[in-house]
């Protein structure tokens, strides 16, 4: 049976590895005006460039913790595997096809939940509302596929 997969992933306009250069680049231009006014004696606009730069750091940092984020749910034979990447912390989980029931989302901040012999998983933290019921729909159709071919 061919394998379907679903990759669901944050919408990030940088990579870390852009968001590094360009916080790089505002450290030049910052302390660069920064020390043009210590040059004129004006010594404690250095202090707060360097504070600036350092919540904006912090801030980047826990962005660019989070940009690469995902959830990977993979239907391949009777398994239905999820991988779920947060903070770069990797969590895998196999569950069985046939004993795996969809729960679709109640509410618009309700996730899509997989239940399956006492495992509980909930996806689709990247997904609008509208987007989860569709995905939700989807798999569920695509688990009973796999149910109807094994009967």
């Amino acid at each position: 049976m061919a394998a379907q997969e679903w990759t669901l992933k944050r919408n990030c306009s940088l990579t870390p590895r852009q968001l590094g250069l360009f916080y790089a680049s505002l450290c030049l231009a910052s302390f660069s005006i920064a020390g043009v006014f210590a040059l004129y004696g004006v010594r404690y606009v250095l202090s707060f460039a360097l504070l600036e730069m350092a919540a904006v750091g912090l801030a980047f940092l826990i962005y660019a913790r989070h940009a690469t984020d995902r959830e990977r749910i993979a239907l391949v034979g009777d398994c239905l595997l999820v991988e779920l990447v947060e903070a770069e912390q990797t969590r895998k989980f196999r569950l069985n096809r046939y004993l795996t029931r969809v729960g679709f989302p109640l509410s618009r901040h309700d996730l899509v939940r997989l239940e399956a012999v006492g495992i509980r998983i909930e996806v689709g933290q990247f997904l609008t509302a509208g987007k989860r019921r569709e995905f939700a729909l989807e798999l569920a159709r695509e688990l009973r596929r796999g149910l109807a071919a094994a009967n």
